[in-house]
């Protein structure tokens, strides 16, 4: 299908708007540029070529998480398909769950992944469903249920596993019992089962004094 140019142009805006100002040469060329596109772009200031196939519009700024994004793009299969999400101890910190400030970047990929770890990054290797999943402007984190389990699992500290566990509870981003049933079913999940435990006495005491 035949775009103009207006066009061809505002939907490779609409594409890279989503994805923190990024895209690739595949979606380029499915917006209706073609390489000479590209490299007159690239050559005019209008286009940044950060590496082989990714591009980036230089009118749209760096976003805060635009580390998150270039390496939602590096986890991209040969389909284009995003393959690294966002997790653990860093998707606490998205979910606003933690006050810590860890030195890497976790991110889950398929267990078939094999690309190399970039520099400061932890992949972790597990199979994902859709619901664990939330879409942000440019990556995917996983849901606070999912990243609660993925903490518990790993060696989070344990008094930043509580408050973020009595955080997640008292703004409603997950339900006490949603969470005792997944620590049951996932027998890598003791720690927040025995957090669990410890927080069920405070909540019987408040519904007796109430």
């Amino acid at each position: 299908m035949l775009h103009s140019s207006r066009e061809t142009a505002r939907l490779l805006f609409s594409i890279a708007v989503e994805q923190g100002g990024y895209f690739t040469a595949k979606q380029a060329k499915e917006a209706g540029y073609g390489y000479p596109h590209l490299d007159y772009h690239v050559n005019a200031g209008n286009f940044e070529r950060v590496e082989h196939g990714l591009y980036r519009m230089m009118d749209l700024p760096r976003g805060e998480h635009d580390e998150l994004v270039r390496l939602s793009f590096w986890g991209r299969n040969r389909q284009d398909e995003p393959q690294a999400v966002v997790s653990h101890e860093s998707a606490l910190i998205l979910h606003d769950l933690s006050e810590l400030l860890p030195g890497e970047i976790h991110l889950t990929v398929p267990p078939t992944f094999r690309k190399k770890t970039p520099a400061g990054c932890v992949v972790h290797k597990g199979k994902l469903a859709p619901t664990d999943i939330e879409d942000h402007a440019g990556f995917r984190i996983t849901t606070a249920l999912r990243t609660l389990l993925a903490s518990a699992a790993n060696h989070t500290p344990q008094e930043q596993l509580e408050k973020a566990i009595s955080q997640a509870l008292a703004r409603g981003l997950v339900r006490k019992t949603r969470l005792i049933q997944a620590a049951k079913e996932n027998p890598r999940s003791r720690r927040l089962a025995r957090i669990l435990e410890n927080l069920a006495p405070t909540a019987k005491t408040k519904g007796k004094t109430g």
